[in-house]
């Protein structure tokens, strides 16, 4: 029998809880397919001048809510199955923050590790050249992704003017703040994450200090939210990156970790007061390990598919919230759920860095330049408020979490898609 794709399993997942949502046929036959998807083969100059090409991806799922919007990674894996479902995420994840957007995704089949400087600029012109008329700030928005970065979307905004010879910093958010990027843009998929997970840890009346949290992946999101966590009383007992884990149940100073692992591409547990370090008790452990530990809340923040019917068993958390996008899979929900923990998941945990993307957008459109408080006050809003209209629904209707956003969302495509005319308004005229 062969593994399910990640796309087949996110429609399965659709398909399930979109009957939950009382939506017409023609509605849910409207999401299962994407709207466009484009694969170009990219040709790169390398440094000793052969030639080599690369696969690159885009999808623009569905653009009922408005133009679409989503990442590019750059990463060996990236794959035409993995875009569309990943866009298909971003199409549920914008509804259910309530974005003026539609979701896509785009990437290219690289190990950008390989790369170097000059030919990682030239890949990143060479996509922007590949998918000229398939992006636009009124079409698609393009941000950063795994792999990816502020100068990597820079380079492309500025290809992209001049291709079409003109200025639209509103074409890529994710940029430079020199190039019109927004404050607050660097953390704000971990500190939506961490909006949710206090959110959360009041609804259960939970007691911050007694927190004990493990991370599963150490990248940007993983970072930012350990931190902010840890902040405010909560104890990170357990992090992890792709080499491996480290666990203490006296907690590590995010910080100090950190630090460590920009200088040494290592995660080891230390403690620094200014210049001085000193390496703290710790055990190494597997990332399988650490999914299993017995914790308050478990997050998973690398990449897809890492809690499936096999290791979900395993589970003892008391509740995750899922930074990577579809952590879980749907083979593995009614494992989760039949044990009572509550999982965040990821169309709603990490929306914080599209919402701020939007923020981005609107600020380039506008000829603005917000302050971070300003950018931080109205990401806690939209987060705040997301979170509690699925977390009141859940409630009230005995579904999960996972279920309620799903819920939310597929109303609110399907009001627009309505609203244009279904089979049921062209029978009764």
């Amino acid at each position: 029998m062969t593994q399910q794709s990640t796309f087949e399993d996110a429609l399965f997942r659709l398909k399930s809880l979109a009957s939950l949502a009382d939506l017409k046929p023609e509605v849910i036959e409207a999401l299962l397919h994407p709207k466009q998807m484009l694969e170009v083969s990219l040709p790169l100059r390398m440094d000793d001048g052969s030639k080599k090409y690369f696969s690159a991806y885009r999808c623009r799922y569905n653009n009922a809510l408005g133009p679409t919007k989503g990442g590019i990674r750059f990463h060996p894996n990236v794959n035409q199955d993995e875009v569309k479902a990943l866009s298909l995420w971003m199409t549920i994840k914008c509804a259910v923050v309530g974005l003026p957007f539609g979701g896509a995704k785009g990437g290219v089949t690289v190990n950008p590790k390989q790369l170097s400087p000059m030919e990682l600029e030239r890949l990143s012109r060479a996509y922007v050249r590949g998918f000229a008329d398939f992006i636009g700030p009124h079409l698609d928005i393009p941000a950063p992704d795994v792999y990816t970065n502020a100068r990597i979307m820079g380079w492309m905004m500025a290809e992209y003017e001049s291709i079409h010879r003109t200025h639209a910093p509103d074409v890529i958010t994710g940029k430079p703040i020199e190039l019109g990027g927004s404050l607050g843009r660097d953390d704000a998929t971990g500190r939506g994450a961490y909006l949710c997970t206090l959110e959360l840890i009041k609804k259960m009346n939970w007691t911050l200090t007694d927190i004990r949290v493990a991370v599963q992946g150490f990248g940007n999101g993983g970072y930012h939210v350990a931190r902010l966590l840890q902040q405010v009383g909560c104890k990170i007992v357990a992090i992890s990156d792709s080499q491996g884990a480290i666990y203490s149940e006296n907690g590590f100073d995010i910080e100090s970790l950190w630090e460590e692992k920009q200088q040494s591409k290592q995660i080891k547990g230390v403690y620094c007061n200014d210049s001085i370090c000193e390496i703290i008790e710790h055990s190494a452990i597997t990332n399988e390990q650490l999914l299993s530990l017995d914790v308050d809340i478990l997050i998973p923040a690398a990449l897809e598919g890492v809690i499936t019917k096999h290791n979900a068993v395993n589970i003892k958390a008391k509740a995750i919230v899922e930074i990577a996008n579809g952590p879980i899979l749907f083979e593995a929900d009614d494992i989760i759920n039949s044990k009572g923990i509550h999982v965040v998941p990821d169309v709603l945990a990490n929306a914080g860095g599209v919402t701020v993307s939007y923020f981005e957008w609107v600020q380039n459109r506008g000829g603005q330049s917000w302050s971070l408080e300003q950018v931080q006050s109205q990401l806690k809003e939209k987060m705040i408020a997301a979170f509690n209209d699925v977390w009141t629904l859940s409630e009230t209707g005995g579904h999960t979490l996972r279920e309620a956003a799903y819920i939310c969302a597929l109303r609110k495509i399907s009001r627009v898609i309505e609203a244009q005319g279904t089979r049921q308004y062209f029978l009764t005229r």
